[in-house]
């Protein structure tokens, strides 16, 4: 294979549908297939094929996408019936842009190479966001020849790719993106309404401390939201404390002390036990207004 032409992508939901269409819009033929036919619909009427399995889209194109909820979908949309492994042919390449865990890239890595296939795990981290725009980051591991074959597909989605290493090693940057993700969002909670019950103005404390060394992704794109009385996604909680629940599942393989990253996934998991499930990972303060009895003044209860 010397260049890629047509493009199988797997999985639309809040960001796979946003990436889809980018592909297309960068000049590729593009093939879809979703569970729920209203993605596919409508990226078929801006100009994508339309396909009814996974096998038939491995069938029809040069690299096949998957962007699934959770390591067993993957699993069983690569490796199951009717799924890619049965579609697949001499030369096709498989990307995962799932949070999956490492062992599981690694598994379906080893069974699709017995088929020749090669196979780069690529999770992505930006959000609805970046997915929309084109700038998210993509975390590889795998065989550097399939990345490069790939790389034009991957510029039409983000901003940053990086090579980390093989089979899995993409997915545990992810995981440690996660990591820090979550970490961000738990602080950024704290502070909010430390600052509030403490007598200062959090709209204002955000301002100064955004130009100091606190100063990162999250402070400068999720209090507006939260001030707006936004909760919606973007990120959705579970997914935050699946991610997390990836983690300390890989922490515990390896015995690596995972400290904070604990109490950050025992509060996304309360997120899920109180029916927060559906809202944004910023929405996590929604636990933490609850431990500190205080509720985050905003442009619609003030």
């Amino acid at each position: 294979m010397t260049s890629i032409k047509r493009v199988g992508y797997i999985g639309l939901g809040l960001m796979g549908k946003s990436i889809a269409r980018n592909i297309l819009k960068a000049g590729f033929e593009v093939v879809v297939h979703n569970r729920s036919r209203q993605s596919v619909d409508e990226l078929v009427k801006e100009g994508a094929i339309a396909a009814f399995s996974p096998a038939e889209v491995a069938a029809a194109v040069d690299v096949v996408f998957t962007n699934l909820p959770d390591s067993p979908d993957v699993e069983k949309v690569a490796l199951g019936e009717n799924g890619i492994l049965q579609g697949a042919h001499p030369g096709l390449i498989f990307v995962d842009n799932s949070t999956i865990k490492p062992a599981s890239a690694r598994l379906i890595a080893e069974k699709l190479a017995e088929k020749g296939i090669l196979a780069l795990d690529a999770p992505v981290s930006g959000g609805d966001i970046g997915a929309r725009n084109a700038t998210l980051a993509i975390m590889v591991g795998g065989p550097v020849e399939a990345l490069n074959l790939v790389m034009p597909v991957f510029q039409a989605m983000g901003k940053s790719v990086t090579h980390v290493g093989d089979a899995g090693a993409g997915q545990i940057a992810k995981a440690a993106n996660q990591i820090m993700v979550a970490a961000q969002m738990v602080a950024m909670g704290e502070l909010l309404l430390f600052a509030q019950k403490a007598g200062a103005d959090p709209v204002k404390v955000v301002e100064a401390i955004r130009g100091g060394a606190a100063q990162c992704w999250t402070l400068d794109v999720k209090p507006p939201r939260l001030f707006e009385g936004n909760r919606q996604p973007g990120f959705k909680a579970y997914m935050q404390a699946k991610d997390l629940n990836i983690v300390l599942e890989t922490a515990r393989q390896y015995g690596i002390p995972l400290p904070s990253a604990a109490v950050d996934a025992q509060l996304y998991n309360a997120m899920l036990q109180n029916g927060f499930e559906n809202l944004d990972n910023s929405a996590v303060i929604n636990i933490l207004e609850k431990l500190a009895g205080e509720t985050l003044k905003t442009k619609t209860n003030e």
